[in-house]
């Protein structure tokens, strides 16, 4: 699939899912760096509000995307 066919709307990627597995994976990167260099003895200053603000897209992503799957499902069966 080209990469502007991921902007069309009908595709077959969930955007939502996207969003929220790159903020996770870089969430995930901020936690190894962490504790490397905790192993190495250096801190590494990372802004509270840079690193709530990916947790706070990731919870919002994947929380979306739930709640969509929930409510759609309820009004099929309806």
């Amino acid at each position: 699939m080209p990469f502007k066919d991921i902007f069309k709307d009908s595709n077959d990627i969930n955007e939502k899912n996207v969003v929220g597995f790159a903020s996770f994976s870089i969430m995930a990167i901020f936690a190894a760096a962490d504790i490397i260099t905790g192993i190495m003895g250096m801190p590494l200053e990372i802004t509270d509000t840079i690193f709530n603000s990916f947790v706070i897209i990731t919870l919002g992503s994947f929380g979306i995307d739930g709640i969509t799957k929930i409510f759609c499902n309820k009004k099929q069966e309806e």
